[in-house]
């Protein structure tokens, strides 16, 4: 009751402010339009305008009112097509599984345009096609992936990629591969497929810069590294090893080797044989020497023993070896051939005998027949030579010979053709 009186109240006072504002505060609206013309007074017009103001907003609300339902309706198919795309989407991809490509590739494209991720769906669709051999059809669901989803150049580059690989196109790979590498510095996946790419193609020096990087991002492991770097590094120098001229290069490859490589004895072999062709054999004679240092390798030993260099420092260096190794079959061998080269006979000799005593060798026995026979003692060569020989063919794997009675028909048909070759006497 007190609130209601209060309004009236209030009413009043307003209606009374009003009043005194309009006897006090005169004035007129002329509106003209052409030749027509339109007055009124100050507040009638001030009341046409404010209900004019009131009579729009209810008719702009009443407007949106039925408009609502159009705009709910838009979304709500919008929505149930979404979701029937994903429907389609789910089943395509679970075909793909199940290895059903061409159903796959069906249900992925026909839902391609209302899924709100058209990118799996085309992509997923040209892994399809691509195992249905449709490579065509395959390339084409990677250009309308770029197409419908911005941004999407790399992945559809490694789509790309892993379906040339598939293909036994590593060539064209590893130019998409390549292209995506100095676009995106380290991606995870390119430097993987990379790896594989270099492999098939056999590039051991992209693959040599490579394994770094590879090891950084923490994608191959240790014991992997190693042996692709051994891998990699062993056959760039024996390539760069058939042109003697290009030593150079065998140096740099060498340089650039990690420390663990270069105490390789293959390796160590495969640069010594480079040096050595290339006419520097006293760097290979002191790489051998420095190797041998670090660490024994009968090899390498070997291999020291031909060297020609300095034969009587190398035969110093060698008997240093021996007051460690004194029973050392390979060291006993490469100082009889050191002793050779130094003039000294007997010294070879001995050197020889004890390699011999130590371990039968076919090698021993050729090298002392070939000195007996300088001596001439040639009993002696001929004993070692035969001992060679014998050694030799245990070596060789067993097959079948023939027996002494086809042995000895097979030599009579040869004493035939060769009477029947002879000229004929003329009478």
């Amino acid at each position: 009751m007190r609130k209601l009186l209060l309004l009236v109240v209030l009413g009043l006072a307003v209606g009374a402010l009003f009043g005194h504002l309009m006897m006090s505060v005169p004035g007129y609206w002329l509106i003209r339009i052409g030749d027509t013309s339109m007055q009124t007074s100050f507040w009638f017009g001030l009341v046409l305008l404010l209900g004019a103001f009131i009579v729009l907003h209810f008719a702009l609300r009443l407007l949106g009112a039925l408009i609502r339902p159009v705009g709910r309706f838009k979304r709500w198919n919008t929505r149930a097509r979404n979701h029937r795309a994903m429907k389609k989407t789910v089943h395509g991809l679970v075909a793909l599984t199940e290895g059903r490509w061409k159903r796959a590739e069906k249900s992925l494209v026909k839902s391609a345009d209302d899924s709100s991720t058209p990118l799996v769906n085309y992509l997923s669709a040209a892994l399809a096609a691509h195992y249905q051999g449709h490579y065509e059809k395959a390339q084409e669901h990677l250009n309308h992936a770029q197409l419908t989803t911005p941004g999407a150049d790399t992945a559809v580059g490694l789509m790309q990629a892993q379906l040339m690989i598939d293909r036994q196109q590593p060539e064209e790979a590893l130019a998409i591969l390549t292209r995506l590498d100095k676009k995106l510095t380290n991606h995870p996946q390119v430097l993987k497929l990379l790896k594989q790419v270099y492999l098939s193609v056999s590039d051991w020096e992209g693959l040599r810069h490579l394994l770094p990087r590879l090891a950084a991002q923490r994608l191959i492991s240790l014991q992997e590294r190693e042996q692709l770097e051994y891998r990699a590094y062993r056959e760039l120098i024996v390539f760069e090893a058939q042109n003697p001229s290009d030593i150079e290069r065998v140096r740099s490859l060498w340089a650039d080797m990690p420390d663990y490589l270069r105490a390789n004895s293959e390796l160590i072999m495969l640069y010594t044989e480079a040096l050595v062709r290339a006419g520097e054999e006293p760097i290979a004679e002191r790489l051998l020497s420095h190797s041998l240092d670090q660490h024994w390798d009968t090899r390498l030993v070997t291999r020291y023993g031909l060297i020609n260099v300095d034969a009587a420092r190398q035969l110093a260096k060698a008997e240093k070896w021996l007051q460690e190794r004194p029973n050392d079959p390979e060291l006993l061998l490469a100082l009889g051939r050191l002793s050779l080269r130094t003039g000294q006979w007997g010294k070879a000799q001995e050197y020889f005998e004890a390699s011999q005593r130590q371990r039968p060798n076919g090698v021993v026995c050729a090298e002392l027949a070939r000195l007996f026979a300088s001596l001439g003692e040639h009993h002696k060569s001929q004993l070692y030579y035969r001992h060679s020989v014998e050694m030799l063919a245990k070596s060789l794997p067993s097959l079948p010979q023939p027996s002494d009675a086809e042995a000895t028909k097979a030599d009579k048909g040869k004493d035939k053709e060769t009477d029947k070759d002879k000229p004929k006497k003329s009478a």
